[in-house]
């Protein structure tokens, strides 16, 4: 009776997940879904892929790199359920980029290695207890990277194998997200929404013909709630997580559309939503001469090749949002590029891009409204010793947001002066019973040396924390050459402590960066610091003036206030045992007193030394 009891009452619960997303049918009844293969890369579509490697080197050192890369992925030992913390993501991800690449590479060559191999990893991911659905990105990445083998592999598979690996896709994928415990993220609007959606929607069309109306319903569902994502593209493109969730969140997304698209012949609207195919120039944009991200909230210091870029270049026609991914193709060893679990799909969505033809855009500045606001500003796109400087307002709210609201990176002669430690680990912060994403003032994360205004490039009032509430917008903007800026409004983050704080940062003559804070106290007396911190070595050598020396090259910084300051540099050694260490880095930059209900302009200039 109790077991009755309990499979009633499971099937009770899978009923009303199932009908609490009862939407519109975007598919229709008349659809009749094709044979495999079915998702990215249809049947004879291998073609125009080989015609396009066929005519360009660098695309033929990018797919021998593929073929080199799947060769040694096909002798390596087959994947174990191994979860680190709460997470088993890293194994659904070296899931995905195995499967992919020896799926992509057994269709461009059909040799057996391949199919074998693949078959051997889908079968043991198969055989796992389950997918973590506690974490569901697991779940999410695991079921796409068994559907693209499945679907294309599917000809060469056994019938034995086929039941196996639809099974798990069943059981292991689709099945869990209809659990409400399972897909809160149908709401959520950010990267879990977009990599999840991807995710089950591979898995349904994948199986298709097995159980049509729950493949139906879980297509349905993620056309009908992916926007709730996509909606914080608008209005310009600007992804408010960041530099490294764009990489994330944009490429899956960008995975669902264009496997969507194929397969239904139009987007549903998807690719008309607000900002979303202006993206593409917000991510250009937001890398350094150096080949260095502008790595606010969790992103890391480095970056790297984009695949999704080459969707977007290839779907507006503009072949100059592909300038920094030229870069790292034409620079870089195609072997440091392997990594990408997304890599093959760039050899579907380079279309006829001849990689060495790309031309620089014609634009040296962006500008992106939104929940994250960035202005986003350089001297040239040619010049590796041009002036960079990448500044936002934004809100510390906002999903994966440190407390830098205000904050900038500076680069000239080719280094990077002004930077961002980015994000710390999260297992390395988890595992020490930190909770890491909480979202109020005084939540734990805030305990985190990386993340708090503190260590930012920003002001900091009385020792204290920026203000979780409260949003900075970028409030004028110019792109005139003798003085490129953007000005921020980020008084309600200093809120109770300032009455009114804006921050100017500007481009001067293509020669010199103004940074002009012009703040206006409340009733009581308050110390603000101004900190910029940097890998140079720093020298005070004067009572306004820093000398920063890294590199053989020098930048001059130099405070032109007419308050009283005192020049200072702290050290960047956190204090908590659970903090990552900062070797090589210092801030540098000044303490001023200003008294109750009055006035100050704090305005620094860092000019590099030729």
């Amino acid at each position: 009776m109790n077991v009755q009891k309990i499979a009633f009452t499971a099937i009770c619960s899978l009923l009303l997940a199932s009908l609490s997303f009862a939407q519109t049918d975007f598919i229709g009844a008349e659809f009749q879904m094709p044979a495999h293969p079915r998702l990215l890369m249809l049947k004879g579509q291998e073609d125009p892929v080989k015609k396009n490697v066929a005519a360009d080197k660098n695309w033929q050192r990018i797919q021998q790199a593929i073929f080199a890369e799947s060769d040694n992925i096909a002798v390596l030992p087959s994947l174990e359920r191994k979860q680190v913390g709460r997470r088993l993501l890293g194994v659904s991800r070296e899931a995905l980029r195995r499967i992919f690449f020896l799926s992509y590479s057994y269709r461009m060559t059909g040799k057996d290695a391949y199919l074998q191999a693949a078959q051997r990893e889908m079968k043991a991911v198969s055989g796992f207890s389950d997918w973590n659905p506690s974490h569901f990105l697991d779940v999410a990445e695991m079921t796409m990277a068994v559907a693209i083998g499945y679907d294309w592999l599917y000809d060469k598979l056994s019938a034995e194998d086929r039941t196996t690996i639809k099974s798990a896709i069943m059981q292991k994928g689709l099945l869990p997200s209809m659990e409400a415990k399972n897909n809160s993220w149908t709401r959520a609007e950010h990267n879990w929404n977009q990599v999840c959606n991807a995710g089950m929607a591979y898995g349904a069309i994948a199986i298709f013909e097995d159980d049509p109306a729950l493949a139906k319903e879980i297509i349905n569902r993620a056309i009908g709630t992916i926007v709730v994502a996509m909606k914080d593209y608008g209005p310009d493109g600007a992804y408010p997580e960041g530099y490294g969730y764009w990489g994330y969140g944009t490429s899956f997304n960008v995975m669902f559309n264009d496997a969507i698209e194929k397969l239904f012949g139009k987007d549903f609207g998807l690719n008309s939503q607000p900002g979303f195919l202006k993206t593409a120039a917000f991510l250009e944009n937001m890398t350094g001469p150096s080949g260095k991200p502008f790595n606010y909230s969790d992103a890391g210091t480095n970056g790297g090749l984009q695949t999704a870029m080459f969707w977007f270049a290839n779907k507006v026609k503009d072949p100059s949002l592909l300038w920094v991914e030229r870069s790292r193709l034409l620079t870089r060893d195609p072997a440091s590029h392997m990594k990408d679990r997304l890599l093959p799909a760039m050899m579907l969505w380079a279309g006829n891009t001849n990689i060495t033809s790309i031309q620089p855009p014609k634009q040296t500045m962006y500008v992106g409204r939104g929940k994250n606001p960035v202005a986003l500003m350089r001297t040239s796109w040619t010049d590796s010793n041009a002036i960079y400087v990448a500044m936002k307002g934004g809100s510390v709210s906002v999903n994966h947001a440190h407390m830098d609201i205000g904050s900038f990176v500076m680069e000239a002669q080719g280094q990077r002066w002004a930077m961002d430690f980015g994000m710390q680990e999260y297992e390395s912060l988890e595992s020490k019973g930190i909770q890491l994403f909480g979202r109020t003032q005084n939540a734990q994360r805030w305990t985190v040396f990386r993340y708090t205004n503190l260590v930012h490039n920003t002001l900091t009032v009385n020792n204290k924390h920026q203000r979780v509430e409260g949003s900075a917008p970028i409030t004028t903007t110019s792109d005139a050459p003798n003085k490129m800026h953007g000005v921020t409004d980020i008084s309600e983050v200093y809120k109770g402590a300032l009455t009114k704080a804006v921050r100017g940062i500007s481009i001067i003559d293509k020669s010199y960066v103004q940074i002009r804070d012009e703040i206006e106290t409340a009733d009581t007396i308050s110390t603000v610091r101004w900190t910029m911190l940097t890998p140079a070595s720093v020298k005070i050598t004067g009572t306004n003036r820093a000398e920063l020396t890294q590199n053989g090259k020098t930048l001059i910084l130099e405070v032109k206030s007419p308050a009283e300051i005192m020049m200072k540099t702290w050290s960047t050694d956190p204090p908590n045992s659970y903090d990552a260490p900062n070797p090589g880095t210092i801030m540098v930059g000044f303490e001023t007193i200003v008294k109750p209900n009055s006035k100050a302009v704090l305005e620094v200039v860092l000019t590099p030394r030729k």
